[in-house]
């Protein structure tokens, strides 16, 4: 078999995090507000009073970026689709008059018996109900295009939050209420863009209607006078008042019965998230818990949580049930209610059939807008509990950008070295998120094309140093310098495996035909894999159709085909055999020999492939460099070890 030779020069690499981007990076850069101040709590309030402060301020939290839309950075089509949808909505209740009007007039010209009119109002009656469903019809559209308009706009800026400066891998190192944000930005998101604009064109809807038939009501119902003990007592508006008292009737009920809804609905959503992760989890780990034969303990897990969901739904079906009642037993009184009020004036000849039915029929509208609460509760409580939960995820994302912009807790600063040097440290300490050192005081150079083996005992803090000088670990104090305009490429012990065809895992992060199919081949070729070669343009979930060791032989040729600057290597080959790893590293030094290598790794024989080695020793207070020593004997320039650990006498020397 033959194939086209590897031109290792043919790719890129990617810039280290924290240097200067190219006019392609900055292009696609999302611009966002940045984060409110924080509030602190009042230390004088109880658990409680702290917690639904706290709830009322997520909503406050959420509000703060999703106005935005209707901002100056906002959609452009915003303003014009909100004032053509309250218009239409204005438009629609002059319809609903109208057609109120003509029931007056049908049931007037039924009662007189009056063929002519009849048939006129007949074939009125179809251009007003045609014209009612247009403007039903177009308000809709309307009012769904703004919604899908909305969530694009905040969904947009969520995610590019989320992706910025390593935020998504970040937030797994914090504390805080953000857990499943995948779910929060798609379905939490939907919903907390959804319900407002339907509530916004549900209330001002309801307002206009109950304004304009409540005039109705005033002006065809009159007064009512009646006899009690023998004096006449006289009741102006009597429709009206009637209409009132019934609908706050229904929504005190209604928010009576209902008011452990939203926090009800709120743990529901958060029981939903939860079983979403236990399955997704189980997926992705598909291939450990089968080798294990762990498919009874994770029936457990999942049986587990489903059973909080059933436990969640059970309540939340109750709510349902006693909100129903009111619902349901509203909507039946509601039409009879005006024909029995009615029914005196009618059979004593002051009020005609026509009148009553405009009567009735206004009187079902008023109490529909009036009702608004009792048929849209449980919406709002569900709003209420989406809303608060990406407000969540905004405040961690907050707590993170503001780390960003202040030194409150020290952040590693990243420049550019001076001279030649590929890569220093100096007096580098990493601390987690709440302060607490790692590694300290870390004062390392890297010259062009060293290739260094950064050792130590398991939770010396190897890993988290390698993170930070790549950028996805920004919690502690000196700075990562790299050389300019060089690139970085990174090579965890799990390689990423996206989605689609072999050729674009193959090419990932750069798109699958920035080279051709002969050079992606012979990159494989290189590495071992030129039996999946047939497969290339094969879509398959390579994820878990590939073995580890496959996956780092794959993540090797993606090296070779970036041909980077810079290589950091975290236990890049834990997967391979001792055979392969030093055929894949011969390989590397072979095809890339200017490259400059960082490796994190345990086996002693990857000496070998290395000109320096530095160790790390965990101490208490953080793990501290304890010594620094060639691999092979060569002449080395003065000061790549600024400075060790003072007083250690146990510390190896460089050679000269």
């Amino acid at each position: 078999m033959t194939h086209a030779k590897f031109n290792p020069k043919s790719g890129g690499g990617t810039k280290p995090r924290g240097l200067k981007k190219s006019r392609q990076e900055k292009a696609s850069t999302v611009e966002v507000a940045p984060p409110p101040n924080v509030i602190e709590p009042d230390p004088e309030l109880t658990p409680e009073e702290a917690e639904r402060a706290r709830k009322r301020y997520l909503l406050t939290r959420f509000w703060i970026s999703a106005r935005g839309y209707w901002g100056s950075s906002g959609d452009s089509l915003a303003w014009p689709c909100s004032m053509a949808l309250l218009t239409l909505i204005g438009i629609n209740v002059g319809f609903q008059y109208g057609i109120n009007i003509w029931n007056r007039a049908i049931f007037d010209a039924i009662e007189q018996r009056n063929a002519s009119t009849v048939y006129f109002l007949s074939a009125v009656f179809l251009p007003l109900v045609l014209g009612s469903v247009v403007l039903v019809a177009a308000q809709v559209s309307l009012r769904m295009a703004i919604q899908r308009r909305w969530r694009s706009w905040l969904t947009t800026a969520v995610i590019a939050r989320w992706l910025a400066n390593g935020r998504y891998y970040q937030l797994n190192l914090i504390g805080g209420d953000h857990k499943n944000p995948e779910a929060r930005i798609t379905e939490d998101l939907r919903i907390a863009t959804e319900s407002p604009v339907d509530f916004t064109a549900g209330v001002i809807s309801a307002f206009l209607s109950a304004s304009t038939f409540i005039v109705v009501l005033w002006t065809i119902g009159g007064a009512l006078t009646l006899t009690i003990g023998g004096s006449s007592v006289t009741v102006p508006g009597f429709l009206v008042i009637t209409a009132v008292l019934y609908a706050a009737i229904t929504s005190s009920s209604m928010a009576l019965i209902g008011r452990h809804f939203v926090h009800i609905s709120e743990v529901k959503n958060q029981a939903e998230a939860e079983f979403r992760y236990t399955l997704t989890h189980v997926r992705e780990n598909g291939e450990s818990i089968a080798l294990l034969g762990g498919e009874e303990e994770e029936r457990n897990d999942v049986d587990k949580t489903f059973a909080n969901v059933l436990r969640q739904w059970a309540l939340l079906a109750r709510q349902h049930m006693r909100t129903s009642l009111v619902s349901q037993g509203s909507s039946l009184f509601a039409p009879v209610v005006p024909i029995l009020l009615c029914a005196p004036k009618f059979l004593e000849g002051s009020m005609t059939l026509g009148q009553i039915m405009q009567a009735a029929s206004a009187f079902a509208i008023v109490q529909s807008a009036f009702g608004w609460l009792v048929d849209n509760y449980p919406r709002l409580a569900d709003w209420n509990a989406c809303a608060r939960r990406i407000a969540s995820l905004m405040m961690s994302l907050d707590g993170l950008e503001r780390a960003e912009q202040s030194n409150a807790l020290g952040r590693i600063k990243r420049g550019e070295t001076e001279g030649d040097a590929m890569l220093s440290l100096n007096d580098l300490s990493v601390s987690l998120d709440d302060g607490t050192a790692v590694v300290k005081e870390t004062q390392v150079v890297i010259e062009p094309g060293e290739r260094v083996l950064v050792a130590g005992e398991s939770g010396s803090g190897k890993s988290t140093l390698v993170r930070a000088i790549a950028g996805l670990w920004p919690w502690g104090n000196g700075s990562v310098n790299f050389h300019a305009d060089r690139r970085l490429f990174m090579l965890p012990q799990r390689p990423y495996i996206p989605s689609g065809t072999l050729r674009r895992a193959v090419a990932y992060p750069r798109a699958a035909d920035d080279w051709t199919l002969d050079t992606i081949k012979a990159a494989l070729d290189r590495v071992g894999l030129d039996y999946l070669n047939d497969k290339i343009g094969e879509d398959a979930p390579w994820d878990q159709t590939l073995s580890g060791g496959e996956k780092q032989r794959l993540a090797f040729a993606r090296l070779l085909l970036h041909d980077p600057d810079i290589i950091v290597l975290d236990e890049a080959t834990s997967a391979l055999d001792e055979k392969s790893q030093d055929k894949m590293m011969e390989t590397v030094i072979r095809e890339l020999p200017k490259v400059t290598i960082i490796s994190v790794a345990h086996r002693a024989e990857l000496e070998a492939f290395h000109s320096r080695k530095i160790t790390l020793e965990r101490r208490e207070g953080g793990a501290k460099l304890v010594s620094d020593i060639d691999l092979v004997h060569r002449k080395r320039k003065r000061n790549l070890l600024l400075r060790l650990l003072e007083n250690r006498p146990s510390v190896e020397r460089d050679r000269e």
